[in-house]
């Protein structure tokens, strides 16, 4: 008998009381599920899910029932922060075992999300990379290769052992190009096809066939054979979202869908991203860190009604009530039935074949259906916010505000003493949002980088090897919070100690490309590609540049990283709307000495100008409010059209916090504000 089983038989003998009044194998699985979300320790989510009316005393036993549940869960082998050799021999034997002379391991679930999962962190499990985007290759004989971006060339030399795995920067060499090197005529390569989009099995496939090998699309995935302490599948409530914060009733939002549908001569579309659906029906969950989402897959017919697929222990008990007739929740493994019926019906179905797992398209094709590729439908309507989305972006960030101006004070006052860390900065913004009213969390781990560390775009410091803040260097901070009424994103660079001429210099043009940015206007129709040059420019007047987009989109208590729109170098089709949220965030990185970062969030609105304006035109809204840092602006290489901004800025910061502060943060704030002259 297994561990397992020994200790579900001593619950059961145990906690034989609570049998009658709860489902004691559904609370078990319950409490496991929540141990693999960032509220495994919520009292009132596993009430909620187990019991919602306990009495004290029934209370009391779950609440043994659960130190015992937790008690038995194995470690599951994240924390090692570096490659273990036997996990990858373990492997090769598996794909030994399999008849596969290779598998690709990408940093994904089955969604395609930024955020995943414990459960699928496969590629930290093998390799030890802990980086929020990558992949590896693994042949069955000695090849092996771990792929990242230029945010995480200094992160995966010290995880990942380069003895057992090539280090890859995916911008000079593709997987692809690796695998023609690493392919030859008759092998087996293997991928999870719920891992990878359609778009990447087709470029796969195409590999295969240039090299005369085999791809094969794996039934389960041999990771997961060989991670005996796999998390199982997280489990938080799918709550409602109020309509008070997300504007529009999901009861409209699937009519404009089903119109969508039937304009588009679709018979039904599969939504795989579980944003698109916490949006269409109003829902929200906390299965992954950072982002509020219940992950789930969604077919939306023609007729507006929709099927759900999740976990169906997760529906809290008023939603289902919220959902409504028209929307029926069906168990994970219904999904492929569902895309089988809709096959046997010569169905057209629209699938965003760049996003969604590649098993579904082939699901659908091998039924029967025809599959017409449609990006996304919610995609566009999700970024446009609504007005009553606007107000609470607005609302968010004011708050977020408060606790900005709060954490720079603080830092202003305790840093470069000697004692606080990176560690230490990091916990403490998280600690002031926490505060305040309608807090739910982080939008993303918070990135604090002293000195050398900011120029490692996003670095992450680790508690133990955290460095010290002191002076005669830059503390750059990013970070966001998740509130039911917004999510926030903002980055300050400060200096500690006194900056020196060129740390002002690189600061201050960073500045003047982010409020050129902030002041354009442009007309309808104009993508973010067309003004990413109009951040760059002051650093590329003096030969300097960065690496990263200067913008991303934002949702409303969703994603803080959400598309479709953009403001990066690389062309984009997608034009600015207003209500879209976007980030203005130029920078600059000197390798080894300091990284600059000066970060707000902005929402597009409609700019009235004189009779002579003969197009629509557009601009910015700022929406972040916190102070730059006055020690580090050069005032000398401001225009004075820059200055008159900065001024203004700073004084709408000053007039809307100040009264939700208290004494000594105001003077600080006061002093922080002051105007500046040229």
């Amino acid at each position: 008998m297994t561990d397992r089983k020994k200790f579900d038989r001593k619950l059961d003998k145990d906690m034989h009381s609570i049998d009658a009044r709860v489902d004691l194998v559904g609370a078990r699985e319950i409490f496991r599920g929540l141990a693999s979300t960032p509220v495994a320790d919520d009292e009132d989510a596993w009430r909620s899910l187990i019991a919602p009316n306990a009495s004290p005393e029934l209370l009391s036993d779950l609440r043994d029932l659960r130190a015992r549940v937790l008690d038995s869960i194995p470690d599951d082998g994240l924390g090692i922060g570096k490659t273990d050799p036997d996990r990858v021999a373990a492997l090769r034997k598996e794909l030994k075992r399999r008849d596969l002379d290779g598998f690709i391991i990408p940093k994904a679930d089955e969604h395609q999300g930024e955020f995943v999962a414990r459960r699928s962190e496969r590629l930290q499990w093998l390799t030890g990379f802990s980086g929020s985007a990558g992949s590896a290759i693994v042949m069955r004989r000695k090849d092996a290769a771990v792929f990242v971006d230029g945010r995480y060339t200094l992160q995966v030399k010290k995880q990942v052992d380069g003895k057992l795995f090539e280090h890859v920067q995916m911008t000079e060499r593709s997987q692809i190009d690796w695998l023609r090197d690493n392919l030859s005529s008759g092998m087996r390569l293997g991928y999870d096809p719920w891992l990878h989009t359609d778009a990447m099995r087709r470029r796969l496939k195409d590999v295969c066939t240039e090299m005369d090998a085999i791809l094969i699309a794996v039934q389960d995935n041999p990771v997961d054979a060989i991670w005996k302490t796999q998390p199982v599948p997280p489990i938080s409530p799918m709550v409602p979202h109020p309509q008070k914060y997300a504007g529009e009733s999901a009861t409209k939002k699937r009519a404009k869908m089903a119109k969508l549908l039937v304009e588009k001569g679709l018979d039904a579309a599969v939504l795989s991203a579980p944003d698109s659906i916490a949006w269409l029906l109003n829902i929200r969950g906390r299965d992954v860190p950072c982002t509020p989402l219940s992950l789930s897959f969604a077919v939306v017919h023609q007729s507006g009604g929709v099927e759900l697929f999740t976990d169906l222990t997760k529906m809290a008990p008023e939603t289902e009530a919220h959902l409504g007739p028209e929307v029926i929740v069906l168990e994970w493994e219904a999904l492929s039935a569902e895309l089988g019926h809709l096959g046997t019906r010569g169905c057209r179905v629209g699938v965003d074949l760049n996003t969604a797992p590649a098993k579904i398209a082939t699901t659908l094709k091998d039924a029967g259906a025809t599959v017409v590729g449609l990006p996304d439908p919610t995609a566009s309507p999700k970024a446009e916010k609504n007005s009553t989305e606007q107000k609470g972006a607005r609302a968010a960030h004011l708050r977020d505000g408060i606790a900005m101006v709060r954490f720079l004070c603080w830092l202003d006052k305790e840093a470069g003493k000697g004692r606080m860390t990176e560690w230490d900065v990091g916990l403490k913004v998280d600690d002031l949002r926490a505060e305040l009213d309608l807090h739910r969390g982080p939008s993303f781990s918070t990135i604090a980088g002293f000195g050398a560390n900011g120029a490692v775009v996003h670095y992450r410091a680790d508690e133990k090897r955290a460095a010290t803040v002191k002076k005669g260097s830059l503390l750059l901070v990013d970070s966001g919070g998740q509130y039911l009424d917004g999510t926030t994103d903002v980055t300050r660079t400060v200096a500690i100690g006194k900056p020196t001429a060129e740390m002002r210099d690189r600061y201050t043009r960073v500045l003047k490309g982010h409020i050129d940015l902030a002041r354009a206007i442009f007309p309808e129709g104009t993508s973010g590609s067309q003004i990413d040059a109009l951040a760059r420019k002051p650093l590329w007047d003096v030969g300097l540049d960065y690496e990263h987009g200067t913008g991303h989109g934002v949702g409303s208590y969703l994603g803080v990283h959400e598309g479709p729109q953009r403001i990066s170098k690389f062309p984009s089709s997608v034009a600015l709307q207003p209500g879209m949220i976007i980030s203005n965030e130029p920078g600059y990185y000197k390798t080894r000495g300091f990284g600059i970062r000066i970060e707000n969030l902005v929402m597009v609105k409609t700019v009235k100008l004189g009779k002579g304006a003969e197009r629509r035109l557009l601009g910015f809204e700022n929406l972040t409010c916190a102070p730059y840092d006055l020690r580090l602006i050069d005032p000398k290489l401001l225009t004075k059209t820059q200055i008159d901004w900065l001024n203004d800025y700073h004084a709408w910061v000053k007039k809307s916090l100040t009264s939700n502060l208290d004494s000594a943060t105001k003077r600080w704030l006061a002093a922080a504000t002051k105007p500046i002259k040229a």
